[in-house]
C-alpha cells in the first residue's frame, strides 16, 4: 500500500482549545437563574418527547434471552425488546466501561475523545448528551454509574451517584445489618473478587445500590416539571463481584453451567490473573452473573412500571444498552478486555409506544457511538455538526432502504489493540508492544504486531485464526483499509498523525493511549 499523507490535526486541536469556551458561554454561572439559549425555539416545550436511557455494566446482548440465552434472567428486558425495536448486532466502541460510555454520551470515538483508560477524567469542556440536550430545553439527570473519574456534572443537573447512596445506608440502616464485604480485585485471588462462591452482597433488596437508583429515578419521573427530562440510569449490575441483595441467593447455582472448552492456543493466551480458577470457580462466576443479571433485571422492570404508571410511557423513548460485554469462561477468561464477541457484542433497545414498531429485530450492524445523533433525531433536538456516529432513526423506524454500518469499529488502548468487524469477518489488529497495565497480561512476553481475522459465520465461537490464509488477503486489506479509515476520518490529536505512514502503521501509532 501507498504512504498516506495524514490531515494535521491542527483544526481538532483548534477546536478542542474553543470547546471549554464554547461550553462555558453556553451554561448557566454557578447559583444564576437557569437561562436557556435554545427554549423559544420549541413551543409549547411541555409536550416534548422525555428520554430515559437505562445502562447495565458489563452485560454482554448473547447473555439476554432477547439475544439467544435460554436460562431465562433478563424477563424485564425481554419484554421490552418485545415492545419495542431490538438491535441484536450492536457493538461497543471499546470493551473498557469507562472510555466505552464516555464515546456513547458524547457522540465520538474513545481516542477522539481523550479517554481510552479507565482512569481517565472526562475533560471538563467535552459536550455531552447531557449538555445538549439541556441546552435545548430538558431537565437532565445522570443517576448512577457513569464513570466521570471527577467532581464535574458534565452537563447533567440532577446528579446522584454511590456515594449518595453510601449517605443513605448511614442513615437508614437496613434491616437485618449491613454486611457488605470489601472488594480487592487483583488483590485477592480472582476466585475471591469474582465472587465464584455466589454469595449475596450481605444487603437486602430495598437497601441496594441499584434499588436507590431506581428511586431516586422515580422521583424525577414524577416531579411536577415544565421540562421534559432526559435522564441516564446507570446500574453497577452486573459488574464484578456480581452484586445481589440476599433475597436472591440461590436464584442460579454452579451446578447447571458448563465451562466452556479452550484450545491449547488459547490456554496460552489467558491471563495470569486467572490462572488459578478451577473449572468448580468458573461454574461459580457464572452463577454469581447470572443472579446479578436477574436482580439487575428486576430493578429494569421497577423502573420502567413506574414510567408506564405515571403516565408518561407513551411520552418517553427508552434505550437500554449494556455499555461493553463480559466473558463467563469463553476463551479461558472471565473478563471484557479484548474483542471476542461476548466481550463487543451488547444489548441495545429502544421502546417509544406508537413512535417506534413493537417486536422489531434489526440485523445491521450498529455501534453504540450511534445513540446520540439517533436519540436527538427521534427527539427532533438538531445534530451537533462533529459527531462520529450514525443516525439510526430510519432504521429503527423501519424504513425502507435504511441501513446500519458495513463495518464497525472499537478499540482498547490500554492494549493498543483494535477491532473491525463486517456481517462476515472480524480483524483484530495489535501493536504487541505495550506493557498491559490492566493486570490481564499473560505469561507470554509482548509479541510485537499481530492480526487476528476471524470467519464468524463458519466460526461464530472464533476458535480458528485465518490471519495467515492466503486466500484471504483481499478480505484482510479491505479490512485494514477500512480500520484506516476510521481512526484518520475521526482522529483530532492532541497531536497530528506522522505524513508517510502506510495504513498500519498509522493504525498503530494512534492505537497508542494519549489520554490528558
Amino acid at each position: 500500500m501507498e504512504p498516506i499523507r495524514h490531515r494535521s490535526g491542527r483544526s481538532g486541536r483548534f477546536a478542542a482549545f474553543l470547546a471549554p469556551f464554547c461550553v462555558a458561554a453556553a451554561l448557566p454561572l454557578a447559583g444564576c437563574p437557569t437561562v436557556r439559549e435554545h427554549r423559544v425555539a420549541y413551543d409549547p416545550i411541555e409536550d416534548r418527547p422525555n428520554l430515559l436511557i437505562v445502562v447495565a455494566d458489563d452485560l454482554s446482548g448473547l447473555w439476554t434471552g432477547a439475544g439467544g440465552d435460554a436460562r431465562g434472567a433478563t424477563p424485564q428486558l425481554d419484554a421490552l425488546a418485545s415492545q419495542g425495536v431490538l438491535f441484536s448486532r450492536a457493538y461497543c466502541n471499546s470493551p473498557l466501561c469507562t472510555s466505552s460510555r464516555q464515546s456513547f454520551l458524547t457522540g465520538k470515538l474513545p481516542h477522539a475523545v481523550g479517554v481510552t483508560r479507565l482512569e481517565t477524567r472526562l475533560p471538563e469542556g467535552v459536550r455531552t448528551l447531557g449538555t445538549w440536550l439541556g441546552e435545548h430545553g430538558y431537565h437532565t439527570a445522570a443517576i448512577g454509574k457513569m464513570h466521570f473519574n471527577g467532581p464535574s456534572h458534565h452537563g447533567f443537573e440532577t446528579r446522584v451517584d454511590v456515594a449518595d447512596w453510601r449517605r443513605h445506608l448511614e442513615q437508614s440502616p437496613p434491616a437485618g445489618g449491613d454486611h457488605r464485604r470489601p472488594w480487592r480485585p487483583f488483590v485477592d485471588p480472582a476466585a475471591a473478587w469474582l465472587n465464584a462462591r455466589c454469595e449475596d452482597e450481605g444487603l437486602p433488596a430495598e437497601s441496594t445500590s441499584a434499588a436507590y437508583f431506581v428511586d431516586r429515578a422515580l422521583e424525577v419521573i414524577r416531579r411536577e416539571q415544565d421540562r421534559p427530562f432526559a435522564m441516564v440510569v446507570s446500574f453497577y449490575e452486573p459488574h464484578a463481584p456480581f452484586r445481589f441483595p440476599r433475597e436472591w441467593n440461590g436464584r442460579y447455582r454452579e451446578d447447571a453451567f458448563q465451562v466452556p472448552k479452550v484450545t491449547e492456543a488459547e490456554s496460552r493466551e489467558i491471563p495470569r490473573a486467572f490462572r488459578d480458577l478451577t473449572e468448580g470457580d468458573i461454574r461459580g462466576i457464572q452463577a454469581a452473573y447470572y443472579t446479578s443479571t436477574s436482580f439487575m433485571d428486576h430493578q429494569v422492570g421497577r423502573l420502567l412500571r413506574g414510567l408506564d404508571e405515571s403516565g408518561l410511557g407513551e411520552k418517553t423513548l427508552v434505550v437500554f444498552l449494556g455499555d461493553n460485554g463480559y466473558l463467563l469462561g469463553q476463551h479461558g477468561r472471565v473478563e471484557k478486555n479484548c474483542f471476542y464477541e461476548p466481550a463487543v457484542r451488547v444489548p441495545l433497545i429502544l421502546r417509544w409506544p406508537g413512535k417506534l414498531p413493537k417486536g422489531c429485530r434489526v440485523e445491521d450492524l450498529v455501534e453504540l457511538v450511534d445513540l446520540f445523533p439517533t436519540a436527538c433525531k427521534l427527539l427532533d433536538v438538531p445534530l451537533p455538526d462533529d459527531l462520529q456516529g450514525k443516525d439510526l432513526s430510519d432504521l429503527a423506524r423501519g424504513k425502507p432502504g435504511a441501513a446500519g454500518h458495513d463495518f464497525v469499529f472499537s478499540e482498547y488502548n490500554e492494549n493498543e489493540e483494535a477491532m473491525i468487524r463486517t456481517a462476515r469477518h472480524k480483524l483484530v489488529l495489535g501493536t504487541g508492544r505495550r506493557a498491559r497495565r490492566d493486570h490481564l497480561e499473560s505469561d507470554r512476553p509482548p509479541s510485537g504486531p499481530y492480526l487476528r481475522l476471524f470467519d464468524i459465520q463458519k466460526d461464530p465461537d472464533e476458535k480458528v485464526d485465518l490471519s495467515g490464509d492466503p486466500s484471504l488477503e483481499a478480505v484482510r486489506r479491505e479490512l485494514i483499509g477500512a480500520m484506516h479509515d476510521r481512526i484518520v476520518r475521526s482522529w483530532t490529536g492532541p497531536e497530528p498523525i506522522p505524513d508517510g505512514l502506510l495504513p498500519r502503521d498509522a493504525i498503530e501509532w494512534c492505537l497508542a493511549p494519549r489520554d490528558p
